[in-house]
């Protein structure tokens, strides 16, 4: 299946007043009232060689070019693709980083003020946590990251502080891992940033109007489809994190191999007849 074929259109859920872009990878923009609010931002899309080589810096461009704005960052979890780009949109933008103990420790390694860094793990130890920042009110769920690297989840562990940067590939580990849901303007949405849920955190959180999909090792999670319907009774799905995330973002598009996509929404439309599941072109938009 080529993704384009099952890409929404601009206004297909209903033009309402959130504007919600692709920004590649597991990345999107959610803007409201004219404040932004990025998950999981990574623009730089290091080349495979890169990689290997070492170190990895972020590509300052790009960020100033595809991320000029931000009132807070979310991130899912700490894997380099997405968290590398956090940091320095932080220090450009002045926006507070929401994550887990290595999120923090890896804003604390970039030189980032301890005003702007929130450690979402410390407020989830018994359960969801929720807090407001501009015309966004977040909710976070302790979750899960996919076991797509033979069965384990992959570079597992936490960042710490006495890590130098630039960290390799392997330095950024994926620390706690984190649901989030997004009400802004009468709409809510969840983000699912990687493959796999922990089903008990997500008790009522139901009647979800457009659900933020990662989609990378979805087939190594039992009954994923199933699950994500039936946990959050979404009205919409956007599929994301199956692109080729190591070509430059102003490059044609391309989906990694074996993502399956054919598969994952002939399931989830089997599992509700109701749900609407695409994508979003690169760079691409919807309003909610």
């Amino acid at each position: 299946m080529d993704p384009a074929a099952i890409a929404f259109a601009p206004e297909a859920l209903g033009g309402g007043p959130v504007s919600v872009k692709w920004l590649g990878t597991a990345g999107f923009a959610i803007t409201c009232e004219g404040q932004t609010l990025l998950l999981d931002p990574y623009v730089t899309r290091a080349p495979l060689w890169r990689l290997a080589s070492g170190g990895l810096r972020p590509d300052e461009a790009a960020r100033a070019r595809y991320a000029p704005e931000a009132c807070a960052i979310v991130l899912g979890h700490t894997h380099f693709d997405h968290a590398l780009d956090a940091p320095g949109i932080a220090r450009a933008t002045g926006a507070r980083v929401f994550g887990s103990r290595s999120a923090v420790a890896l804003g604390r390694m970039n030189g980032l003020p301890a005003a702007q860094l929130v450690d979402v793990e410390e407020h989830t130890r018994s359960g969801p946590w929720e807090t407001e920042v501009g015309p966004f009110a977040l909710r976070f769920v302790p979750s899960a990251h996919s076991r797509l690297a033979l069965g384990k989840v992959p570079f597992p562990g936490e960042i710490s502080d006495c890590d130098e940067v630039p960290l390799g590939v392997r330095g950024y580990r994926c620390g706690a891992v984190f649901g989030v849901e997004i009400r802004a303007a009468g709409r809510r949405l969840f983000r699912v940033g990687s493959a796999e849920l922990v089903d008990e955190q997500l008790s009522g959180t139901g009647e979800i109007d457009l659900a933020l999909v990662c989609v990378a090792g979805w087939t190594s999670s039992a009954r994923f489809p199933e699950r994500v319907v039936r946990a959050l009774r979404p009205g919409h799905v956007v599929l994301s994190h199956w692109d080729d995330f190591f070509r430059p973002i102003d490059a044609p598009v391309r989906a990694l191999p074996a993502m399956r996509l054919p598969a994952l929404v002939d399931r989830l439309h089997a599992a509700s007849r109701d749900v609407r599941t695409g994508t979003l072109p690169l760079l691409g938009e919807v309003r909610v």
